[in-house]
């Protein structure tokens, strides 16, 4: 089963300094989970030989590496970006010799930043680097922030590739050859020669294109505007007949109502779209004839939960099945050869019962695939069909490999109304789970939920000694319309009163002792902490808020100045409980220490909403501590910022609490 794990000595040699670097930590927990996952990306070459990954270095900064799946160990490093700003997001082969890789970096804007993206291709070598996204000219009349995204591998074409192209028009004045086009349109592009050929002219209204894994554009999706040139939050979605050129329409998507059919893939054989719609209040999954018929099929649906993912695989991006999320995250497969597989590799690898297939080789005989569990932050393999063998490659946080981690429990509390709120329960390992230090962590979004699984926060926190509560309130995504109700701001009352309740609950069980219950969150959880703070003063003792939402008119005003300003209005929506459910508006009413971490190259949530939220409470005489990261985004992908940022808010919630410092 287990040949060895490649290069895993020698990657640790190339980036031991990614978690031996930086101020010194109280604690060697912070050091362990604050290590950033060591693969990042990965993918496997055409032919299955080798894989291309992404790992972390020093800091923010993450390379590019080449290692063979012979289990040789050899390993090299071909590329690598800083993090500030350049930071690498994913690469992939686009032939046994041809890598393409995507470069992210953002600009500061106002309160917060503004991204930009690029492809890059080189050799697997490393040599030979070029800039596969088109270059922009001086003359440009606006700045080109998408830099393109492949859409179709092109299989056959060893090194060609079909990408999305964001046309951006040019001055003409004195010049004959100015670009005129604008909007999005499909090249196609050689990785090594950068031969381009327009494959679909530019239209300012097109935001996606999906081809049918064959080279050929089906699919289509354009913005609704408004009078104003301004996003309405619709998504007209067209299609193509086979060997047809008009389009015809498909389907309306209201993004923020949750309505309309959403295609995610084309099937050609079956000359089909796959795509998400409503059923009985949730989502399920449907294929929409492309033939003229528009006949559709119901292909899979849960009554219970969402389903809100596709199993795709090979490089043509083939369906073959479905995943939904429970208790557990499961999948169902179409492919009676994959089902079999899935089935195979459960009974071969029963302590990671969660595997996610990753990639395959062109013939699809060798398949990579991760598996992991709630006290396994996952490894990597390869599997041969032909060979019916299993090879390990690597291990995603091999730092914690012989740390013990603490189960996670899928549980649920009743709500101030009776309404079983499901949830995840860590308690420390070996604990008896009685009169801990506890934490409430609700999750980021509001648009997500939490799953059952390895959680590096939630760990560190259980490695320190706390009992962590994940509640997966009213407002969160998966479980169908009626609970994700308006969404986590629209409808905070009844999202924060869930939160409140998982606090409640963990006192009356005994679990966290009264005064030892604090909250942490990310985003959405940085804010429902603090609103929690707002509405139940005293309830949690101490807050922890990392890159959170503070004032619900503040976020507003960070789209005022682009074309999706009426989504986002729409999303926060008006009256009382834009006010009422802006903590920053209330820092007079929280009457427990507040500690806060925000990058300042922050896309998602602009890093204005510390700054306001922490001079807030200065000026209302509370007690606040304000940590900013320079040139770090929403993640803080940072192994020296996420070390410190452990061992401060342990230090942090200790003091609040009363607690004495632990020792390791």
């Amino acid at each position: 089963m287990r040949i060895g794990i490649i290069g895993q000595v020698a990657v640790a040699a190339l980036v031991a300094s990614s978690w031996v670097q930086g101020a010194a930590a109280q604690s060697a927990d912070a050091k362990k989970f604050g290590a950033r996952e060591s693969v990042e990306h990965i993918g496997l070459s055409p032919d299955g030989n080798q894989v291309v990954f992404l790992a972390p270095l020093a800091g923010a900064s993450s390379g590019v590496f080449v290692a063979q799946t012979d289990g040789s160990g050899i390993v090299r490093r071909i590329l690598m970006a800083d993090g500030k700003p350049e930071t690498l997001r994913w690469c992939r082969w686009a032939s046994n010799t041809r890598i393409v890789c995507q470069v992210q970096s953002e600009a500061p804007s106002g309160i917060g930043a503004i991204g930009y993206s690029r492809l890059v291709s080189l050799g697997g070598d490393g040599a030979n680097l070029k800039l596969l996204s088109p270059r922009t000219s001086f003359r440009a009349l606006g700045p080109m922030q998408d830099g393109g995204g492949i859409i179709d591998w092109l299989p056959e074409a060893d090194g060609d590739v079909m990408m999305t192209r964001e046309f951006v028009p040019e001055m003409s004045t004195g010049t004959h050859v100015a670009q005129t086009r604008s909007g999005l349109g499909v090249e196609r592009v050689g990785t090594t020669n950068l031969s381009r050929k327009v494959v679909e002219t530019a239209r300012d209204d097109a935001v996606e294109y999906i081809t049918d894994g064959f080279g050929t554009v089906r699919v289509m999706g354009s913005v609704v505007k408004d009078g104003s040139d301004y996003l309405t939050g619709r998504i007209r979605y067209s299609y193509r007949k086979p060997d047809g050129r008009s389009w015809d329409q498909l389907s309306m998507l209201d993004t923020l109502a949750g309505t309309g059919f959403n295609p995610y893939a084309v099937d050609r054989d079956l000359n089909v779209a796959y795509g998400f719609d409503g059923l009985d209040g949730r989502t399920a999954l449907y294929r929409i004839k492309l033939d003229g018929s528009m006949a559709r099929e119901l292909v899979f649906k849960h009554d219970g939960v969402d389903v809100d993912g596709l199993i795709r695989i090979g490089r043509r991006q083939r369906v073959v099945g479905v995943t939904y999320a429970t208790e557990k995250r499961e999948a169902e497969f179409f492919d009676p050869e994959l089902k079999t597989l899935a089935t195979m590799l459960g009974r071969a690898l029963p302590k990671l019962p969660l595997i996610r297939f990753m990639d395959a080789s062109n013939d699809e005989n060798r398949l990579l695939f991760w598996a992991g569990s709630d006290v396994d932050p996952g490894r990597y393999f390869v599997f041969d069909r032909k060979a019916k063998k299993v090879m390990e490659l690597m291990l995603a946080r091999p730092e914690l490999e012989t740390t013990t981690l603490a189960t996670v429990k899928p549980i649920s509390f009743a709500a101030a109304d009776g309404t079983q709120i499901p949830a995840y329960l860590t308690l420390p390992a070996g604990s008896d789970g009685k009169g801990l230090p506890a934490i409430v962590m609700p999750h980021g979004g509001p648009g997500a939920r939490d799953e059952w699984g390895f959680d590096w926060l939630a760990q560190f926190y259980a490695a320190r000694g706390y009992a962590v509560l994940q509640p997966n309130f009213r407002g969160s995504t998966g479980y169908g319309d009626a609970w994700f109700v308006n969404n986590g701001f629209k409808s905070w009352k009844t999202a924060i009163g869930d939160v409140n309740d998982g606090g409640r609950w963990l006192v009356k069980q005994g679990i966290a002792a009264p005064d030892k219950l604090a909250i942490v969150g990310w985003s959405y959880g940085g804010y429902a902490a603090l609103q929690s703070a707002v509405t139940e003063p005293g309830l949690f003792k101490a807050v922890v808020a990392i890159a959170p939402v503070t004032d619900l008119d503040l976020l507003r005003q960070e789209s005022v100045n682009y074309t999706n300003r009426w989504v986002v209005d729409r999303f926060i929506g008006s009256g009382p409980h834009v006010a009422e459910g802006s903590p920053a508006r209330h820092a007079d009413r929280i009457s427990v220490p507040v500690l806060l971490f925000h990058g300042d190259r922050d896309t998602n949530v602009g890093v204005g909403e510390s700054r306001v939220m922490a001079k807030r409470l200065r000026d209302a005489g509370k007690k606040v501590d304000y940590v900013e990261y320079r040139d770090l985004d929403h993640y803080l992908d940072d192994a020296d910022a996420r070390t410190g940022m452990l061992d401060k808010s342990d230090g942090f919630l200790r003091a609040s609490m009363g607690m004495p410092a632990k020792a390791d």
